[in-house]
């Protein structure tokens, strides 16, 4: 599993070369890191920076890339194009992982590894330098979080920058192969419309990569604010499918900042009304702050989101993060909801509209 993070790496091969302070270049500094679980620890592999001339050129050919391989190239390219290809050989959906409030790099690591294992994803985590102090830590840990969330909003820009700029590569690379598969066949042959129709047949066939974008809780708080700079890719069409779930952000004027996201498919907003950790934080800064777009019914009114009420859901009860856990292990309808946001797809056929709220009840 590969991690990206704006959070302090130090050297070294376990978990704790994670810190729960930013990059000391600055918190938009960005760093990717591949994590495996072996003899049940995280063992850590730092991903080189810059590639060589000879490693730049082979990529661009294995991958069919339209590159200047004379320019700087870093890590990032090799571990996109391996991403790039696991998908599409095992023709699973890449689902980008934005946490919340009060998780350390182990949290972020199993929740990673159990959506993978549940929803059979690709899992790539974005971790920002939340203190994971624990139930104790109240008040002040929680403010300071969000003081984390808003400074690490460029970070995450530049994240999501770095993911357009390569999926637009892999997919352009994509067809690039395809297209020299057919002018290799039909070379010798002066037959276009045979060309043009083996070409159109083999784009048909060929897997359509799906990427998705999932923020839980207070890593809403982080999307919210990335989008409010001036120069922002977070809105651009980047993802299939962003799923806002148990977001922990003012449900007050939430339209203003979702309408300006595009999306190839859906943005989903899943609201518990019962989620007890948002009305916990509702009240953590010492004077109650306005309702939670995560567990709120009312003023459901962006034009862009779907909204999905999982409340009286079999096994949701106070639950925060029932993407995962005994909420889904229990409810096969919920898993099966969860299964196609993560994956790409639309839920609204199988669900109950209920149109003086606006919003779809599971």
């Amino acid at each position: 599993m590969y991690l990206v993070t704006n959070r302090v790496v130090s050297k070294g091969s376990t978990i704790k070369v994670f810190g729960d302070k930013p990059n000391p270049l600055g918190p938009n500094e960005l760093r990717i890191v591949e994590v495996n679980k072996k003899d049940n620890q995280w063992k850590v592999s730092h991903v080189k920076d810059k590639l060589t001339s000879s490693q730049v050129q082979k990529l661009a050919k294995d991958n069919h890339l339209n590159i200047d391989t004379n320019l700087p190239w870093h890590g990032s390219l090799e571990v996109a194009c391996k991403i790039f290809r696991q998908a599409k050989k095992e023709n699973k959906a890449i689902l980008f992982f934005v946490h919340g409030y009060n998780n350390d790099v182990d949290d972020v690591l199993k929740a990673a590894a159990e959506l993978e294992a549940l929803y059979n994803l690709i899992v790539i985590p974005f971790t920002w330098p939340a203190n994971g102090g624990g139930v104790i830590s109240g008040t002040a840990s929680y403010l300071s979080d969000k003081a984390d969330a808003r400074a690490s909003s460029g970070a995450f820009n530049r994240f999501i920058a770095k993911v357009q700029f390569f999926h637009t590569l892999l997919c352009e690379a994509n067809l690039n192969e395809i297209r020299a598969k057919v002018e290799k066949k039909y070379e010798a042959k002066n037959n276009p419309m045979a060309a043009a129709s083996l070409y159109s047949e083999l784009i048909g066939k060929a897997c359509k990569v799906k990427i998705n974008l999932l923020c839980h809780s207070m890593g809403n708080y982080l999307l919210k604010h990335s989008l409010m700079t001036s120069d922002n890719s977070t809105s651009e069409l980047v993802f299939d499918n962003i799923n806002l779930v148990a977001a922990d952000t003012n449900n007050l004027n939430h339209a203003n900042w979702l309408d300006t996201i595009d999306v190839r498919n859906r943005i989903h907003v899943v609201i518990n009304e019962n989620d007890s950790a948002l009305k916990a934080s509702r009240i953590k800064p010492g004077k109650e702050q306005k309702a939670r777009l995560g567990h709120y019914l009312k003023r459901l009114n962006s034009e862009n989101a779907v909204y999905i009420d999982v409340t009286e859901a079999d096994e949701v009860n106070s639950e925060h993060s029932y993407y995962k856990g005994e909420a889904v292990a229990k409810n096969a309808l919920l898993k099966a909801l969860f299964n196609d946001l993560f994956n790409g797809n639309s839920v609204e056929k199988r669900l109950t509209y209920f149109d003086a709220n606006k919003y779809f009840k599971l």
